[in-house]
C-alpha cells in the first residue's frame, strides 16, 4: 500500500493530498530512510512523522483498504511521541 494512502486510511493525516505534501517535504521516515508518498508500506515497518513541533514514531500493524473511523487506530501502534 502507498504511504500517502496508508496515512489517510489510518487517519493520521486527514487528506491524501496533504499526506503527499508532508512526504514531499521530507518530514516522514520509513525504517530510517526519508520516504516519498509513493513508497510501499508493509506490516512491521516503522514510520516516523514530524508534525510541527511533535515527532511521532509508530509501527504498522495491519494494512486494510477500508476501515471504519473507530477502527483506524488498530492499523498502527505508537512507539513514541516527543516534542522536537
Amino acid at each position: 500500500m502507498r504511504l500517502d494512502k496508508f496515512l489517510k486510511i489510518s487517519r493520521l493525516i486527514k487528506r491524501r493530498t496533504l499526506a503527499k505534501e508532508v512526504a514531499d517535504q521530507g518530514r516522514i521516515q520509513l525504517n530510517g530512510n526519508t520516504a516519498k508518498a509513493s513508497t510501499d508500506v508493509s506490516v512491521g515497518d516503522e514510520l516516523s512523522i514530524r508534525f510541527g513541533q511533535k515527532q511521532l514514531t509508530l509501527e504498522v500493524t495491519s494494512l486494510r483498504e477500508n476501515v471504519k473511523k473507530d477502527e483506524a487506530s488498530s492499523l498502527y501502534k505508537i512507539i513514541s511521541e516527543q516534542e522536537v
